[in-house]
């Protein structure tokens, strides 16, 4: 029988606060309760941030989960600060702040890093859709690995998750005893998708803030380990996600993936200023799709979006260009069987070029780490 939200509801009204003695529910603690077949999300709603707390309620959520609802729901449950809606409960004295917690436990919630163990995180974005970003992405990650190196995959394009397809990975990922899912492996890639966890038939309707929240733990409550390069594919645009990855994580560098069309070159150029903007290093451009080459004719090259439009934008933005990716029909066909191009023929065009970018990348790397501090999260204060 499929889950409801009421049944969720009710079996939060179980979990009793700590401190006012009083359930979620009846506090008003929960927020966007989102249910789609076993998969339950939901934010718990709190004055201040307060991990202990946090880490109990979540625990206690789901304990009363299991036991009321699904002992095989795959859950989501966030908190977040909500000054605002505490507020004028505080004033009354009805919800007590969280006022008491000592200075050093602040700062230690400061220090925590997220992905701690990833000596190079890199953001392959665009600045609009269908350009191929998530395969050169894909193809990127897997020719890092091809060099021997650690190499994590992270898809956070919720509403359009492609890498379970093009890594042939559909199911869903194993969890640890400390609750932590455990990523895929496969390529001697490590990666973790959306796509993974729910059923792919089924939209994902989510406004804004969920979507972050998800990418948050993905990041957060994902075993990743030690690795070389992390390539997070990001979704076109920037927006939510792009943001709280800025405010997340500090990204080594980012890079930037077009057509050589005009269309796709006026959003690519956001997306460069965007990472500029926020101190993110761009390593570099992608033109993808640069010219068709036919199987008959492997001499011939058609450029059917235009000639070097990527390169030539690269230059006048002053950031480096990384390689052409010339359109082919065994790239399409490597993507929808699950085996990255960069893996198969080596004969084919396509798949020399991305090895030619994998390397690029990991020699801008190489000078961005040695001539650039580190990049730092961007601190976005919330005024009340």
């Amino acid at each position: 029988m499929a889950i409801n939200k009421q049944q969720v509801r009710t079996a939060l009204t179980h979990v009793m606060h700590p401190e006012m003695e009083k359930d979620l529910v009846t506090l008003d603690m929960i927020e966007d309760l989102i249910v789609q077949d076993s998969f339950i999300t939901f934010t718990i709603d709190l004055p201040e941030k307060d991990p202990k707390l946090e880490s109990k309620l979540k625990e206690m959520c789901e304990d009363a989960i299991r036991k009321f609802v699904d002992e095989n729901a795959v859950l989501d449950i966030t908190t977040a600060v909500n000054i605002s809606k505490f507020r004028n409960n505080e004033d009354k004295g009805e919800f007590p702040g969280q006022g008491h917690r000592k200075k050093k436990d602040q700062q230690q919630d400061q220090d925590e890093e997220v992905l701690s163990g990833v000596k190079n995180i890199i953001a392959v974005a665009s600045g609009k859709g269908g350009v191929g970003k998530s395969t050169v992405a894909v193809n990127l990650a897997c020719g890092l690995a091809r060099t021997g190196a650690k190499v994590g995959l992270l898809d956070t394009d919720i509403y359009g998750p492609s890498i379970p397809t093009m890594m042939d990975a559909h199911g869903r990922p194993n969890i640890t005893t400390q609750k932590k899912l455990i990523p895929k492996e496969k390529y001697g890639v490590r990666f973790l998708s959306m796509g993974m966890l729910v059923d792919p038939d089924q939209a994902m309707i989510w406004r804004g803030p969920m979507v972050t929240s998800a990418v948050k733990q993905f990041m957060n409550e994902v075993e990743w380990g030690e690795l070389d390069y992390m390539v997070l594919d990001l979704p076109p645009g920037t927006g939510d996600i792009q943001l709280t990855l800025v405010q997340t994580v500090p990204l080594t560098g980012a890079v930037i993936v077009s057509t050589p069309q005009d269309v796709a070159l006026d959003d690519a150029r956001k997306g460069v200023a965007m990472f500029k903007k926020v101190n993110v290093p761009v390593l570099g451009m992608v033109e993808n799709m640069a010219y068709f080459i036919p199987e008959d004719m492997p001499d011939k090259k058609y450029h059917i979006f235009g000639k070097h439009g990527v390169r030539d934008l690269a230059e006048r933005m002053g950031t480096n260009f990384l390689g052409e990716i010339p359109l082919e029909q065994k790239v399409r066909e490597s993507s929808d069987e699950g085996k990255p191009i960069v893996l198969g023929d080596m004969e084919t065009k396509s798949a020399q070029k991305f090895v030619e970018l994998s390397n690029n990348v990991i020699q801008q790397l190489a000078i961005r780490n040695q001539k650039q501090d580190a990049t730092e999260k961007i601190d976005i204060k919330i005024r009340p």
